[in-house]
């Protein structure tokens, strides 16, 4: 693994390679050739384990995020994250933990010129935030000074290739649940804390939507990946430094309710578009999914309300919950136990009873 490789030698090969355009030029196989053979007559004592990981070090600064990369290539690998120091933390399923691996100033500034260069978006002291996301889909974000005072850090939500079933998120018995309210079009929201597996929950369900239905998602930045043959994928845009205006969850969902959608799926509500939500839940698009931030699944309703309430629509809390009520029929609550597994942990009925909200338990755990 280029974990491994001696970084004065990487250093070395990767200059050398970068002043011969030939190489660049090449295909993949053709510049990890040339690069072995380089890499062999620099190091003619070396054994194989050792060229070997000199090669995919020098690889992965060419072609990667350089000394991120061994990390982004182990399946339980969940988040990659690099703190101002340079040190370089994972979540492999068991919680964060550090690594032995630590950038140095250099390194820290090639990953986040590969990162500018995947997402074509600025990043720099006037454009301090960059969110994107790389060439397999993986979600990165990277913030530089003076947002973050003790200097850049970087953190990527790793893309799964696996699309997750329903069996491995819940019981035998919430299985049977939850395809019920998915094939009788139940909105649904799921919740839950960063990280407990919202997405991969949303995923599961719309996988089970029957295959001659239209789904259209609506996103902040593209996380799902539907197992499903007619998707249409709308997704936010930041303005741009050639001045085009923002576009929004909220402009994204009114042009998705025009497309003639059998089902809106809303990747995470986190604003006013939760007012369009609700909207489009009560005008005839049963069967919508989304997901919203939450400790538990009240919790999760009082964020929705919070959010219906900020749309600038000015109805009275009164009038906002009852449209609620009439709109999301259930919540589906998920958590991440201590060992990492995600599960769902309770899915409810929503109901009002003297104005306040009263949750029903439906199934078991």
């Amino acid at each position: 693994m280029s974990t491994h490789a001696d970084p004065v030698a990487v250093g070395e090969l990767h200059g050398l390679v970068l002043g011969k355009a030939d190489i660049l030029e090449a295909s993949s196989d053709q510049r990890r050739s040339v690069i072995e053979s380089l890499a062999r007559r620099r190091r003619p004592l070396g054994d194989d384990a050792t060229i070997a990981a000199l090669v995919d070090a020098v690889f992965d600064r060419l072609d990667g995020l350089g000394e991120l990369e061994p990390f982004l290539a182990l399946d339980a690998v969940t988040d990659v994250m690099v703190t101002a120091d340079g040190r370089v933390w994972i979540d492999d399923g068991a919680g964060l933990s550090a690594t032995e691996t630590r950038l140095d100033s250099l390194s820290v500034q090639r990953v986040l010129q590969r990162v500018v260069g995947y997402c074509h978006r600025r990043l720099d002291r006037s454009s301090p935030i960059l969110d994107g996301h790389l060439p397999d889909g993986s979600r990165v974000h990277a913030v530089v000074e003076p947002v973050s005072v003790d200097g850049p850090v970087v953190s990527i939500r790793r893309f799964r290739t696996s699309i997750v079933g329903l069996e491995q998120c819940a019981s035998r018995e919430l299985v049977d649940t939850l395809v019920g309210l998915v094939n009788d079009r139940r909105n649904i929201i799921v919740t839950g804390a960063t990280g407990a597996g919202k997405t991969t929950l949303l995923n599961a369900l719309a996988a089970r939507v029957a295959t001659n239905e239209r789904i259209i998602t609506v996103e902040d930045a593209v996380e799902l990946r539907l197992d499903h043959p007619h998707v249409v994928r709308l997704e936010t845009r930041q303005a741009t430094t050639d001045g085009l205006d923002p576009i929004d969850q909220r402009a994204l969902l009114r042009a998705a309710l025009r497309m003639r959608p059998d089902r809106v799926i809303v990747g995470e509500v986190r604003g006013p578009e939760a007012f369009d939500l609700v909207q489009a839940m009560l005008t005839g698009h049963e069967g919508s999914l989304a997901t919203c931030h939450g400790r538990s699944a009240e919790d999760g309703l009082r964020r929705l309300e919070s959010m219906v309430m900020m749309s600038g629509v000015g109805l009275p809390l009164e009038v906002v919950r009852a449209q609620i009520v009439a709109a999301v029929d259930y919540i589906v609550h998920v958590v991440r136990s201590p060992d990492g597994k995600r599960r769902v942990d309770q899915v409810v009925s929503v109901q009002l009873q003297a104005g306040e909200w009263s949750l029903e338990s439906v199934g078991a755990p």
